[in-house]
């Protein structure tokens, strides 16, 4: 189903409308006075990917890395806060 919109609305919002067309793949009609005078819509083969194109490249990216989860830890277990924060760390100038 067509969006309606007028000119002046498009006008405003044209980055929203255009992000809308592009991932959403929605199409707009343009009215001026009541009467539509465009039609905004993806161009043939544009259109992002639906939903069940990404739940497959999603499920074929292979399953979790472990190694990755124990950098983590290790990133969560350096991050200690300074006893005095306003004293700049060693080694720095």
């Amino acid at each position: 189903m067509d969006n309606r919109i007028s000119a002046t609305e498009l006008a405003r919002n044209l980055g929203d409308i255009l992000n809308r067309v592009r991932y959403r793949s929605e199409v707009f009609v343009v009215e001026r006075n009541g009467k539509p005078v465009a039609r905004i819509a993806p161009l043939p083969g544009t259109a992002g990917a639906g939903l069940g194109a990404a739940l497959e490249a999603w499920r074929s990216a292979g399953g979790p890395d472990s190694a990755f989860a124990d950098d983590l830890e290790g990133v969560g277990a350096a991050d200690r806060i300074p006893e005095d924060a306003w004293r700049a760390p060693k080694g720095s100038s």
